[in-house]
């Protein structure tokens, strides 16, 4: 593979892929879980730290294993083709494509703010509850336009990311800024009053919303269960930044400038998260973050910064934060695909670069999932159900880092673990902590999710059986 990407766009493909529509809005869910500015933003926290932690660990096995695959190559060559197999299942049914159907979703819904027509059309097709609007026929067309001009060659999709992320992080710090400079009234100290104290209000009316009166104290282990849960917004919002590992094969110098790029990118984006959760509980109250309007806590907050201009304002915001995002996730999710392939867990077709020099077909066959996703209305579903997993492979390959260095300590490290064996086991406690709680307080989240990387399991056996019976 031709090494086109250079530290700084591997540093924005890290940044970008982070930053899509989650940010602009699970800070409602967390609140209504958590009732408090101070748990809010001790959450984001817990969250950023697992997040560099992880990112500092997987530098080891970047420098290690510095081919295209990324995660998919690291848990192959430590656990087996069976590990690395169940982890692509999951990334190509649901993770990556799901996550761009998701945010292909949330461009056309913000979209629908600045031009209301696609929001009032009648849908295209319906039959019971299921039906195809003017959005997901948006959504979709985003899928494949970012889809069409990645197979053009990485040079295309590498300048499409650096400027929409560099566009999306300008204005992320300028909401930032003015968040505190235009705001008429400060609802910090009233957010931060209620000090380590923490309530959820989870109770709803007969049609389905949020009531206000309903705030309750929480404390001991269902505090915990109410900081998981609230986790699975944050958690789903900093995740895709390994996305970088995926594409290591056409970055200049991937054995260092891979864990360069997932270290810089991941603090930045963390410090920027844990920045605008500030700017929320500075221009909102607690009732007005915990009900805003569908979620939208970036808007109500953007309301009270910039008045009736607000809504346009993130409007745009997040339509270039998701484009940017999208653009990300397509370039890096077919590289692993294109791998799987080359080791005969994938189809055929999807080993071959076209002309381009770039996996075409890999790039189509995950564009197409993507959009049935999208027209199956099923993607948000999928994604509560899926952090879970996430992070089980997250930290299945942390451990790696952990196994390695006592099954093969005399490898050759380019990078080193910084404060190994102490960041890996930060991020193993605290994963942990997480996947056990949503167990017991939340397994909507996780056994669903758990099940279909689960199916993975016998077309693993059929692809082998068949590979047998061809030789």
């Amino acid at each position: 593979m031709q090494k086109k990407l250079k530290l700084w766009d591997a540093v924005m493909l890290v940044m970008g892929s982070m930053i899509g529509s989650g940010i602009f809005i699970v800070s409602a869910d967390m609140m209504r879980n958590l009732g408090s500015g101070y748990w809010l933003i001790v959450v984001w926290i817990i969250t950023g730290i697992m997040t560099v932690a992880a990112a500092i660990s997987y530098g080891e096995l970047s420098s290690l294993f510095p081919k295209a695959g990324g995660q998919y190559t690291y848990i192959t060559e430590i656990f087996g083709k069976k590990m690395g197999f169940l982890y692509g299942w999951g990334l190509f049914t649901v993770i990556q494509t799901g996550t761009i159907a998701a945010v292909a979703m949330a461009f056309g819904k913000f979209t629908a703010y600045l031009v209301p027509d696609l929001n009032n059309a009648a849908p295209i097709f319906q039959s019971g509850e299921f039906q195809i609007t003017w959005i997901q026929i948006l959504a979709i067309a985003v899928i494949i336009l970012l889809t069409y001009i990645n197979t053009r060659g990485v040079e295309s999709g590498k300048i499409l990311q650096n400027l929409f992320t560099g566009s999306k992080i300008l204005a992320l710090l300028g909401l930032i800024a003015l968040g505190f400079i235009l705001v008429d009234f400060s609802h910090l100290s009233e957010n931060f009053s209620f000090g380590t104290d923490s309530f959820s209000n989870l109770i709803k009316d007969k049609k389905g919303n949020f009531l206000q009166s309903g705030w309750e104290p929480i404390s001991g282990m269902t505090l915990m269960g109410g900081i998981a849960a609230a986790m699975v917004g944050s958690v789903f919002s900093s995740v895709a930044w390994e996305s970088v590992t995926f594409v290591s094969g056409e970055i200049e110098n991937p054995k260092k400038n891979v864990v360069k790029a997932m270290i810089l990118g991941t603090s930045a984006v963390m410090l920027l998260y844990i920045a605008v959760n500030f700017v929320y509980i500075n221009a909102l109250d607690r009732d007005s973050i915990a009900f805003a309007a569908n979620d939208r806590v970036a808007v109500a907050a953007s309301q009270n910064i910039f008045g009736s201009a607000g809504t346009v304002i993130i409007a745009v915001l997040v339509m270039i934060s998701t484009f940017g995002c999208n653009n990300g996730l397509i370039l890096a999710g077919a590289r692993v695909f294109q791998t799987m392939a080359k080791d005969g867990l994938f189809f055929k077709s999807a080993v071959n670069n076209n002309k381009n020099q770039v996996p075409g077909n890999a790039l189509w066959m995950q564009g197409i999932w993507a959009s049935i996703l999208c027209l199956s209305g099923q993607y948000g579903n999928l994604l509560d159900m899926i952090s879970f997993v996430i992070v089980l492979f997250y930290m299945i390959t942390v451990f790696g880092v952990i196994y390695l260095r006592i099954k093969q300590p005399d490898l050759e490290r380019p990078y080193k673990t910084w404060l190994y064996p102490i960041t890996p086991i930060v991020y193993l406690f605290i994963g942990t902590a997480f996947c056990v709680l949503l167990l017991i307080y939340k397994q909507q989240y996780t056994w669903p999710g758990f099940l279909i990387v689960l199916l993975g399991l016998p077309v693993y056996y059929l692809i082998n059986r068949n590979k047998k019976a061809d030789s």
